[in-house]
């Protein structure tokens, strides 16, 4: 758990004072994700140096589980502390696993321990550790050292992580990649964890909670849905977009909006025994299925009034299906790519689990707004 209570760092300069924080009180759970959000020199990277004291501040409290950091020494505080930047910081003259060990030595952890949490951590972020460790970073792509870097931080299995910018440098494919990476060994790992970027999207995908910061404070600290739903004023609502409830979309899963209960056929029944299901859907449609129920098309009540012989040979081809995993964000653009208002989900091997609907996508985007209007009433 990271607290931070009335902090502030003032710094002196040749035309007067800058104030760079001020009064900044926060809290971020343990295991969850904290991003520090806003303009440049908003004071966002200046708070974060301050936890590990590369800057030092001029008032104000630092909490790291409890634990009061100002009385520990500086040496003693960042070794407990990971920390990942976006230039990443390799050693050029050190292979991938010297790197990863540095820390865990400084530290004094025996030899064979420090190599096998190398070992164990290029397997966590997808690098095949037989091939990596003896390289040198310049050796790997602009991608794969940022991942060494990140995982170079968690040598030490230090409680809490400090991320300035991270992703920044790195191609908008490797980065959806990376970042993907990152919140899968983030479930296993639950690290507590500030994080520094520019990117409302990344942050509304990597926090638990966004922290938006404008000339030194905190203007609001919420998780990312409150935030794009019900921004605290003008400056967060413009900062965050017009396209906020768009961006909403992001942090809802089809696994959560599905209907699992829509009807299906099998393609071997007879189209006038299959009507009744159909009829009985909100979509008028039903899903075909094979035997291993997975979808290969769908029938609907126009096609079925009527109609001889077998579901398979009236079916059409489904226009597109998306995983229950996936974001809104594929939804509404299948939906829009192909006019339609619903879409079949499956799950990881390919099973149909569900019908999503246009109605179900509007709907979660409204939970939001309802519980706060709820919330104010009660």
């Amino acid at each position: 758990m990271i607290r931070l209570e009335k902090l502030t760092k003032i710094f002196d300069t040749p035309n007067g004072q800058v104030v760079a924080a001020r009064d900044v009180d926060m809290e971020v759970p343990q295991g969850e994700i904290c991003v520090l959000l806003g303009p440049s020199g908003c004071g966002k990277t200046t708070a974060l140096k301050m936890i590990n004291r590369l800057v030092a501040p001029t008032s104000g409290k630092i909490y790291i589980n409890g634990e009061d950091t100002s009385k520990l020494n500086d040496v003693e505080l960042r070794r407990s502390i990971g920390y990942v930047i976006q230039q990443i910081g390799l050693f050029p003259n050190m292979t991938i696993e010297e790197n990863i060990c540095v820390v865990p030595k400084l530290l004094g952890w025996k030899s064979d321990k420090a190599k096998n949490r190398a070992r164990e951590l290029l397997d966590l972020v997808g690098l095949d550790a037989n091939l990596f460790l003896k390289r040198f970073p310049k050796e790997l792509s602009g991608g794969q050292q940022q991942r060494v870097g990140v995982i170079r931080a968690l040598a030490a299995d230090p409680p809490v992580m400090l991320m300035d910018e991270p992703f920044g440098a790195i191609d908008p494919i490797n980065r959806e990649i990376i970042q993907d990476e990152f919140l899968k060994m983030q479930a296993e790992i639950k690290k507590t964890i500030m994080f520094v970027s520019h990117d409302i999207d990344e942050a509304v995908k990597m926090g638990n909670k966004i922290a938006i910061f404008k000339e030194g404070i905190i203007e609001q600290y919420d998780s990312p849905d409150t935030v794009l739903a019900h921004p605290k004023n003008a400056f967060v609502a413009d900062f965050v977009g017009a396209d906020r409830t768009l961006k909403r979309l992001r942090l809802v899963t089809v696994e959560e909006v599905a209907d699992p209960n829509a009807p299906t056929v099998s393609g071997h029944a007879k189209a006038k025994d299959a009507l009744s299901a159909v009829q009985n859907s909100t979509v008028n449609v039903a899903v075909v299925i094979d035997g291993d129920h997975k979808p290969v098309g769908y029938v609907t009540a126009e096609m079925l009034e009527g109609a001889r012989g077998n579901v398979r040979d009236l079916a059409r081809p489904l226009p597109a299906i998306v995983p229950f995993r996936a974001d809104l964000r594929a939804v509404v653009s299948e939906m829009f790519a192909h006019d339609i208002m619903w879409l079949a989900t499956v799950d990881d091997n390919g099973r149909f689990v569900g019908v999503v609907t246009q109605p179900a996508v509007t709907g979660a985007l409204g939970e939001t707004y309802r519980r706060n209007v709820a919330r104010a009433i009660g």
